[in-house]
């Protein structure tokens, strides 16, 4: 009888265990049930995210607007600040993360990413006129910006440990309040993705440049979930998305749309070290 007991017990834990798997594999389902995904970024990441007069747009808007016809679902979108955005999604607060996600080595062990929708190199924007940074080197002994907990930030700061001077490095809530200290002058360059920094000289050439080229390994944004199994069928589907709008255009309209260009972005999980 005893034995009996036991051998039940393990049957109902085994077959608890995998419903719990089996609902885990199948978000993808969970939300095409809903008929909506729940997706959340930082809306003050020019021009991949933007808040102007209380309404979200951007690059990854459009970008993200499309995938979601694509899933047959709505959107609902969260504006949050950046440094709860990750922690946010490993709680389960929401869906994925639809901002411009560096892929990073550390960051692929702790997430689940999605194909590159854009390009993460980093950058150097400066003040329009000022003839004492022409290259990225020339930030030795000036203060530079980032945003704090950025991934662009951790490669300013191997990039100032080369340098022949100290970099003050300072650290900002968002790229806004960086570029706003670059423009009274209390920095002196700011760092972060290329196309980010060429969009504030673009949209802003009296007050902002794009120093050239850009330092640092080729890096990727794209977006990310919740890792392993519970996320594989959704990121699956956005995929499929990505590279359908890869060959009919969509993709390379949307960055023409926002940055004149649009960067040239692989169609495979690009290698990480």
């Amino acid at each position: 009888m005893r034995l009996q007991q036991i051998l039940s017990t393990l049957a109902a834990g085994a077959l608890a265990l995998g419903m719990a798997a089996t609902a885990q594999a199948d978000q993808l389902a969970d939300i095409k049930a809903k008929g909506k995904i729940v997706a959340a970024t930082e809306m003050h990441f020019a021009p991949f995210d933007i808040l102007e007069d209380g309404q979200y747009k951007g690059i990854c808007r459009d970008l993200f607007d499309e995938v979601a016809k694509e899933l047959g679902v709505e959107v609902e979108y969260l504006d949050l600040p950046w440094s709860s955005v990750l922690p946010g999604l490993e709680a389960g607060k929401f869906d994925i993360v639809n901002a411009p996600v560096t892929i990073t080595a550390e960051r692929v062990k702790r997430y689940s990413f999605t194909l590159p929708m854009g390009n993460a190199t980093v950058a150097l924007a400066k003040r329009a006129g000022d003839d004492s940074i022409m290259k990225p080197e020339d930030i030795a002994g000036k203060a530079a910006g980032s945003q704090k907990g950025s991934a662009q930030l951790e490669q300013l700061k191997a990039f100032a440990e080369t340098l022949s001077a100290p970099v003050d490095i300072r650290e900002y809530v968002n790229i806004d309040e960086a570029l706003a200290d670059l423009a009274a002058g209390r920095i002196q360059a700011v760092a972060n993705s290329m196309p980010l920094m060429g969009y504030a000289a673009v949209q802003r050439p009296e007050t902002f440049a794009l120093v050239t080229p850009p330092f640092g390994d080729p890096k990727f944004f794209a977006w990310v979930a919740r890792p392993g199994d519970e996320s594989a069928s959704l990121i699956a589907a956005i995929n499929e998305a990505i590279v359908k709008m890869h060959k009919d255009g969509r993709l390379t309209a949307i960055n023409e749309k926002w940055l004149g260009t649009a960067p040239e972005l692989p169609m495979e999980m690009p290698a990480v070290e």
